[in-house]
């Protein structure tokens, strides 16, 4: 399963905060370019509530999974962003990410997130 950073920006849905010219949008698609196979498939389920992409990946998803801006309080610190984990609404294939400070911050918080969610569906 082979994903190439610059493909996902042009698939993926950049909305609420982001465009896929955004820092987060390219550190998000180099991050998921470079996750094992194992952890790529928990975030596909992790986002879309179905362990395997359609015929034609991304890009078949209907709707395409849209990534958007998840806002803390103005006064929150950077720390406490980092903190926080991403969230998505499977139903609608929505990621909703925070603003992190680096791609290690990044990739920790959406490794932990997949990693949860793993083998269970919750309502949001």
């Amino acid at each position: 399963m082979e994903w190439n950073p610059e493909q996902l920006l042009h698939v993926f849905k950049f909305e609420h905060g982001y465009k896929s010219s955004s820092g987060v949008a390219r550190l998000l698609c180099q991050v998921l370019a470079e996750l094992p196979v194992e952890h790529k498939r928990k975030f596909i389920s992790f986002c879309t509530g179905c362990p395997r992409l359609p015929v034609g990946g991304f890009a078949a998803l209907k709707p395409p999974l849209t990534v958007v801006k998840k806002e803390l309080p103005k006064e929150a610190s950077q720390s406490a962003l980092d903190m926080q984990l991403p969230s998505v609404m499977t139903c609608a294939n929505y990621l909703k990410l925070p603003d992190y400070a680096s791609p290690t911050v990044l990739r920790d918080r959406l490794l932990v997130a997949v990693n949860e969610a793993d083998g269970s569906f919750h309502l949001s």
